[in-house]
């Protein structure tokens, strides 16, 4: 796509909470967490926002109260195939935004350490490194995770002051 392409598209973008009668998404916050498990266990308790163009919802994110004043970026995912346009820009900066709108005073955000680009995109959207959580995908999945041809064993932890 050529830069007047994504801007189209960035500008035809919808950003909404997900509906109570909608159903999740779930091939696209699969591509960010591959258990099912976990994912359906937090869309439950936390809230479900969608990306939309017109052929219908290309991105989503979730966020989770952890405790009080705190607020997670558990989930964001953008279709594969419009990878690089923005859009999770967009969606990081929506969920920011978001998350001030309902009164946190910090979002933290939590990655792969495998994950060269979406460490990228959460600090150039101010995030900053607050630690590294030790074989957090040894612990919490069974099976094994490759990203960028590297096994995953560490999160990244990340926060932001809002």
């Amino acid at each position: 796509m050529d830069r007047i392409g994504v801007v189209k598209c960035l500008l035809n973008l919808n950003i909404r909470r997900l509906g109570t009668s909608e159903q999740p998404p779930m091939n696209l916050l699969l591509l960010a967490d591959p258990s099912k498990k976990l994912v359906e266990e937090y869309i439950q308790r936390g809230q479900c926002f969608v990306a939309e163009l017109e052929n219908g919802i290309v991105g989503v994110y979730v966020l989770l109260p952890t405790r009080p004043g705190t607020i997670e970026l558990v989930n964001i995912a953008v279709d594969e195939s419009l990878h690089g346009q923005g859009i999770g820009k967009q969606l990081v900066n929506h969920a920011l935004q978001s998350a001030r709108q309902l009164g946190f005073s910090t979002i933290e955000v939590g990655t792969g350490s495998t994950g060269v680009s979406q460490l990228a995109l959460y600090q150039k959207c101010g995030f900053r490194m607050t630690g590294i959580d030790r074989d957090f995908f040894i612990r919490h999945y069974d099976e094994e995770i490759y990203e960028n041809g590297i096994r995953l064993y560490d999160m990244v932890r990340l926060s932001q002051d809002l």
